[in-house]
């Protein structure tokens, strides 16, 4: 088996564990800028949405953890928010000294220390948050990073075009930031949602619109507002589960999530809707939301005389 690199060397050997919207975005972007040695391992990936995708960013797809890990420098966990424990501990049982694990996951700062645990003397861990979403700057989206190797992967990368901050050596003090900030970000979404759509069926909206503008003369409301319902629908289900795992941030510290709370019901009913609408679309789009949730309230309701 391959060992992990010197410290130094370029090009860097990169492995992705989890190959979703994250690792395809990172991947893409740090192959165009001339890392070339790129595996990835996915439990999906026997199907065409990955083995498309890996063909078409010249990733080669492994069959296993252990066959993807063996060999790279760094080893990037991009996997859903309730697989970040599992998936640090399945690398556990590969990683060699001089190998890096890059959690990108959104969890709390209580989970990534959790998984950093479970690596003891098996390689290092880094605690990275992607601070924006990741297209259309892919790799180069800013990203803040904490852990005792992040130095090393800040001269590292930026090199390749990152854009990287150290928020501090402790596991956590990156997602701290992502975690706290997301609380405004994502229920700032949820309330565009709720104040307008009740604006709209009342038949308020133009003087809401005004009002607001009045108020926050800083906020473009009739470009912010489709623009932050098209977010819920098109990625509410997985922001939801991370608002879950802000509101286990806000518990860790002391703090009742009963805001945030809200926040994951509203991006995962609007989520799972399935329309897939873009912020041209306008102020328009909630009527097409209120069809859709008609229809799904229809779909679910029990029919007269059922329980």
């Amino acid at each position: 088996m391959r060992q992990a690199a010197p410290a130094g060397s370029n090009p860097p050997r990169l492995c992705f564990i989890g190959f979703g919207e994250a690792g395809q975005a990172l991947a893409g972007g740090l192959r165009e800028a001339g890392i070339t040695e790129i595996t990835a391992f996915d439990i999906a990936g026997d199907e065409a949405r990955i083995r498309e995708s890996a063909d078409r960013l010249g990733v080669r797809l492994a069959a296993s953890p252990g066959e993807a890990l063996a060999g790279a420098d760094f080893i990037f966990s991009a996997v859903t928010a309730a697989s970040s424990v599992e998936a640090a501990q399945q690398a556990a049982e590969h990683l060699v000294a001089g190998q890096v694990l890059v959690d990108v996951n959104s969890v709390s700062p209580g989970r990534k220390r959790e998984a950093a645990a479970l690596l003891g003397r098996n390689g290092a861990y880094l605690d990275l948050a992607i601070m924006a979403p990741v297209h259309p700057k892919r790799h180069a989206t800013p990203c803040l990073v904490a852990g005792e190797p992040g130095p090393r992967f800040i001269e590292t990368f930026n090199t390749f075009g990152m854009s990287l901050t150290l928020a501090g050596a402790e596991i956590g003090a990156a997602t701290i930031i992502k975690m706290v900030r997301s609380v405004m970000v994502k229920g700032l979404e949820a309330l565009s949602y709720e104040c307008f759509m009740a604006a709209r069926r009342a038949g308020v909206e133009d003087t809401i619109l005004a009002s607001l503008g009045r108020s926050y003369p800083g906020f473009d409301w009739p470009e912010v507002v489709p623009y932050n319902v098209s977010r819920m629908l098109q990625h509410g289900v997985r922001r939801a589960a991370e608002m879950r795992e802000v509101a286990l941030t806000l518990r860790e510290l002391g703090l009742d999530p009963a805001v945030t709370e809200g926040v994951v019901a509203q991006q995962e009913r609007l989520g799972q809707l399935g329309l897939r609408l873009e912020p041209d679309v306008g102020m328009a789009m909630f009527d097409q939301v209120d069809a859709a949730l008609a229809a799904n309230e229809a779909r679910t309701s029990p029919a007269p005389g059922e329980k």
